[in-house]
């Protein structure tokens, strides 16, 4: 601190990184579940009433997830870190306030049938 009582330079610490740790109490991964910055989250039910104990930011994720939204997308809308997304998500996901799809694994893409109809696509352009 300086004689006014200012702080330094040396101890001014950046809100663009305070904000995300403030908004997410320090957590840095969701309880449950993995969302993938392609997951699509979907606000489930009724929006929940001003007693329902949400921070801003859970209830602009419910409203921007009335229609299914990415973590990239929201976090986008958000301005936050795709990090601090994803554990605001597993709050709401853990209240059943939003549901998740994860993208398919890989396992799941040997379907030749799938790759079939790419290549049918493909051929039509």
């Amino acid at each position: 601190m300086n004689t006014t009582g200012e702080p330094t330079d040396e101890h001014w610490i950046d809100p663009e990184i305070i904000r995300p740790y403030v908004v997410t109490r320090g957590r840095t991964q969701p309880a449950h579940g993995k969302f993938d910055l392609i997951s699509m989250a979907l606000a489930v039910g009724p929006p929940p009433g001003p007693d329902a104990g949400l921070d801003p930011e859970h209830l602009r994720i419910l409203q921007l997830c009335r229609e299914p939204k990415s973590v990239a997308e929201i976090a986008a809308h958000l301005n936050l870190p795709a990090g601090t997304i994803r554990v605001l998500l597993g709050d709401l996901f853990d209240r059943e306030l939003v549901s998740a799809q994860e993208p398919q694994s890989e396992v799941d893409m040997h379907d030749m049938k799938m790759y079939r109809a790419v290549l049918d696509g493909l051929r039509s352009l």
